[in-house]
């Protein structure tokens, strides 16, 4: 897993299903027929997803361990920590503002949660180095999101706090929650982890909708299984993730995440219509991003 080949297909591979979530949840509320105002819904709708996604971690974590995947006395207080962080305040900050500004916007604000999951992993928990090359490889890598993101139609100026202050806000908790997931698999299973705090923070969120009206009355067979597909994106991104942060610096594998709004950024714009044809505007935001993950990485192993 430390090998330079697994890191960057495992990192893409999480990149590429978390790039398609951007679109499928706005397709998500759609087929439910949740409006942008329903903050209750939106929640119970994350909350059921994830709830979903952690049955689906365990139950394939267990098959591959083949032992139930049971956490110890121990286990719980970590569990609890990282669902709060990692589902229950990512993701209310995260649906709620998706439901208030476009794919593309989203996108780019994400590409922020780079450079804070570095500072935070440097800088407090010192972790590890920050170095020049990091710092270098970050900025271009950020330009690269920038130019993949200024060509769509759904960039503008305009900003509000339920839009785009809670995606922003998201990126700070997924910020803490990935250095608490690379503190605690040093000595847990980093699939038993995210299994369990997604069902954990699945479970939270239902609770919290329910309180506050939130209510699913359209049920089809379309929104079902996009939210199997969604719940199945969590379960293996997230778990891929967390053994890549196990075994790597923060930075190696958290740069790969401004392959997020690019992936995010070009499925808005094929499955929303939400931007135009990007083109060769793309490809060089592509270079721009891959040449920031090589110097971020390069950076990483000189350190």
């Amino acid at each position: 897993m430390q090998k330079t080949v697994v890191v960057w297909l495992g990192a893409l591979l999480c990149c590429a299903l978390w790039g398609s979530a951007f679109p499928c949840i706005k397709i998500g509320y759609k087929l439910f027929s949740i409006v942008g105002e329903d903050t209750a819904t939106q929640i119970l709708f994350g909350g059921c997803r994830f709830a979903l996604a952690g049955i689906l971690t365990i139950l394939i974590g267990s098959a591959l361990n083949r032992k139930p995947l049971i956490p110890g006395k121990s286990s719980w207080g970590k569990i609890i920590k990282l669902s709060m962080l990692q589902t229950v305040a990512q993701y209310i900050f995260f649906y709620v503002g998706l439901a208030n500004t476009t794919g593309v916007k989203a996108s780019i604000i994400e590409g922020v949660n780079v450079f804070i999951a570095i500072l935070v992993a440097s800088l407090l928990f010192h972790q590890e180095k920050l170095t020049v090359a990091k710092i270098i490889g970050c900025v271009i890598g950020f330009a690269g999101v920038v130019l993949v993101n200024v060509t769509g139609t759904g960039l503008d100026l305009s900003l509000s706090f339920f839009g785009e202050g809670f995606i922003f806000l998201s990126t700070i908790a997924y910020a803490f929650s990935s250095v608490f997931l690379k503190r605690y698999s040093k000595e847990e299973n980093p699939v038993l982890l995210s299994g369990w705090q997604f069902l954990a923070g699945g479970v939270i969120m239902i609770v919290c909708g329910l309180i506050f009206g939130g209510e699913l009355t359209v049920v089809t067979k379309s929104g079902m299984a996009m939210l199997f597909y969604l719940a199945l994106v969590s379960a293996v991104a997230y778990s891929l993730w967390g053994i890549l942060l196990k075994y790597n610096p923060i930075s190696k594998v958290a740069v790969f995440g401004f392959m997020n709004p690019v992936f995010g950024v070009i499925l808005s714009a094929i499955l929303l219509r939400e931007g135009d044809s990007i083109g060769i505007m793309c490809v060089a935001a592509l270079i721009l991003v891959c040449l920031g993950i090589y110097i971020v990485n390069r950076g990483t192993d000189v350190s």
